[in-house]
């Protein structure tokens, strides 16, 4: 691994520097091609974390033409706005030993502490002006779907008027529980695996600023039939996060999902928010994300 990240800086060097005479040379087209970007593009921080700082990953974004940098740590906030970036998916935070991922509102022990914690984080977000946070349900632990989506309605309604409030949404993330061999490429025990089963909870709450982030890997993982998903539950998406399945690698030939057709299906749907890409690299990171800028760039 540090063979690999010693080699991406190397290439992050070289990047950099050929790349101010390729975009000074290129500026009329680089205008052009930003001009005609139908869906915002966004990148995914912890992802890329092991190879470039913050200040590193956002000359990169700017470079490639993102137009966000999200889950990354709201000290970092002032540096994208310098920058005329945005957080466009703001991150909760639970202390240093413990992912957002598993402590939710299906399990009222911990209403205290992720409630105190999203608002943080909603306050974070409103202050920059940046208008999505990530929320979770939160592993089972032996609790049944019926009293966990009764806690999270709940748990919701408690803070739902302050996200409404502070004009932030709430994004609830599916994730799949299929996969086992890496933390961070599924997730076993998390209570909300399915994705009706989260828009039951978003309806029961019914409040705009409560809404889904619709992860296509995931999605794929435990349910397929995307398109029709998307479709199905357009009025509801309000964040898309994208990776290769399987593997959670990059958005080329080796995975399964048709990433092309899939932004062709949110453009008709008329989705106006971010596609966040969040897969895991398997060969030099800069390349991955030139590809599924590419890839998912519809004219």
């Amino acid at each position: 691994m540090s063979t690999m990240i010693k080699h991406c800086k190397t290439l992050f060097n070289n990047f950099y520097n050929i790349s101010k005479l390729v975009y000074k040379s290129k500026s009329t087209e680089s205008a052009s091609f930003h001009s005609r970007r139908q869906l915002k593009q966004s990148l995914v921080y912890w992802c890329f974390e092991p190879y470039f700082d913050v200040p590193t990953m956002i000359k990169i974004a700017k470079q490639l033409g993102f137009d966000s940098i999200e889950l990354i740590d709201p000290k970092y906030f002032h540096l994208l706005k310098e920058v005329d970036l945005k957080c466009a998916m703001c991150p909760i935070h639970l202390g240093d030993e413990i992912p957002p991922f598993l402590r939710g509102f299906n399990n009222r022990k911990h209403h205290k502490q992720v409630i105190e914690a999203t608002k943080n984080a909603i306050d974070a977000a409103a202050a920059y002006q940046f208008k999505r946070v990530i929320t979770f349900t939160g592993m089972s632990n032996g609790i049944s779907n019926d009293v966990a989506a009764t806690n999270c309605v709940d748990g919701y309604k408690k803070v739902i008027n302050y996200a409404e409030k502070k004009n932030v949404t709430l994004c609830l993330e599916m994730l799949n529980t299929r996969v086992s061999d890496h933390p961070m490429k599924g997730h076993p025990g998390y209570t909300g695996n399915n994705t009706q089963y989260c828009i039951d909870i978003i309806k029961r709450v019914g409040s705009e600023n409560l809404k889904l982030l619709f992860d296509i890997y995931h999605v794929q993982i435990m349910e397929g039939d995307l398109v029709r998903r998307i479709h199905q539950y357009k009025d509801f998406i309000s964040h898309v996060h994208t990776a290769g399945n399987p593997g959670r690698g990059e958005l080329d030939d080796n995975q399964e999902i048709n990433y092309r057709k899939m932004m062709k299906t949110l453009f008709d749907i008329g989705y106006d928010g971010y596609v966040g890409h969040e897969f895991i690299p398997t060969r030099e990171p800069i390349e991955g994300l030139k590809e599924a800028m590419a890839l998912c760039h519809i004219v």
